[in-house]
């Protein structure tokens, strides 16, 4: 009988060698001066401030933000389609929306990846994709952890998880409860449907209606793949433009980012207790592939508008004086906006205007 070895348990540790050895490199695309190397290290090291005074931040109180997300099975639509980097952007918008909601900056991002065996060039794709989604919001990829998992993923599978560290001056938080009535709420345009509602779409699509990835459809005038590949937007740096503008008023009250559960549920959390927004269905145009996977699978309009974003990836419930002032702003970083709906005394919740 031959002796068990790990790599007979489906582990190549050489393999895994081999891989490890790509990732410095796309590390180092995204590390900036407050990086500390720390060359075979157990841990990454960041510096809260820069050491250079020209850049210095001179924090006075602050705050540390923390968020974690996955991708969710719009893995499984990465895998079909042979194309493994666009969710890695996936990956780091999830967590960097998030902690933007609480206004910080987004610092460090780590990622957790988990195969199923070892593939070097793999792990090169999807690494890439988060260096890109890193480089986009100014975020430095200290870190993460590979793990080769064979009796817990089949031959095809992996999963990912992030975590992403911000800041925030205390005085800065934004928290919602600033949020008075006349407020506006300006919802900002998604890229499709981001991470969130992958389970509904992958049945409606491929199972229902038997479509394939690589299957063109002139409604979407893309094809399969390539619609439900579409990366989450990255909403750091439109949004951190218009903070950094009123460095004196409090002009943005709230920010949600819109994802399991849409605009109403994401939206209330917010809120405080007497404030009530009220919607306006039509005030956006909806993007083209919400029609098409509705009509395809028959869903109900209440169970889309749980499930999915209907074109608004984030919202920002703003002083309604400046409403005007920061859509300009938004739309010259590239980020179309729409006043969405208002806030008014009543009780807390968010509801469609009759």
């Amino acid at each position: 009988m031959a002796k068990a070895t790990y790599k007979s348990a489906g582990v190549d540790l050489d393999l895994y060698n081999e891989a490890m050895k790509r990732l410095p490199r796309l590390l180092g695309r995204t590390q900036t001066p407050r990086v500390i190397r720390l060359d075979q290290g157990f841990a990454g090291l960041f510096a809260l401030d820069f050491a250079s005074p020209l850049f210095a931040r001179r924090y006075r109180d602050p705050v540390l933000v923390a968020c974690t997300d996955g991708v969710g099975t719009k893995l499984k639509v990465a895998s079909m389609m042979g194309v493994h980097h666009t969710v890695g952007i996936d990956l780091v918008a999830m967590s960097v929306n998030d902690a933007l909601c609480c206004g910080a900056e987004p610092l460090f991002f780590l990622d957790y990846v988990a195969l199923p065996k070892d593939d070097p060039p793999l792990l090169e794709q999807i690494v890439r994709g988060i260096t890109d989604g890193c480089l986009e919001c100014d975020c430095a990829l200290l870190g993460g952890e590979t793990a080769i998992l064979p009796d817990l993923y089949a031959p095809g599978d992996y999963d990912l998880a992030g975590f992403c560290v911000g800041v925030v001056e205390r005085r800065d938080v934004i928290d919602g409860k600033a949020i008075v009535p006349g407020d506006t709420v300006l919802g900002l345009a998604s890229s499709g449907l981001h991470s969130n509602g992958y389970s509904l779409a992958r049945r409606v699509v491929f199972e229902m209606a038997g479509l394939k990835v690589g299957d063109y459809v002139d409604q979407l005038g893309a094809t399969v793949g390539e619609t439900l590949l579409r990366p989450t937007r990255i909403y750091v740096r439109p949004v951190r433009r218009v903070l950094a503008h009123y460095t004196v008023k409090s002009v943005v009250h709230g920010i949600a980012h819109i994802t399991g559960g849409g605009l109403l549920e994401n939206l209330e959390r917010i809120l405080p207790e007497g404030r009530e927004i009220v919607l306006d269905r039509g005030s956006w145009p909806v993007p083209p592939v919400f029609s098409w996977i509705q009509r395809l699978g028959d869903i109900d309009r209440n169970e889309m508008e749980r499930v999915f974003n209907m074109g608004i990836g984030m919202v920002l419930v703003v002083s309604s004086f400046y409403a005007e002032s920061i859509r300009h702003q938004l739309a010259q970083g590239g980020l179309e906006s729409w006043p969405i709906g208002r806030v008014h005394e009543g009780p807390r919740g968010v509801v469609w205007s009759a």
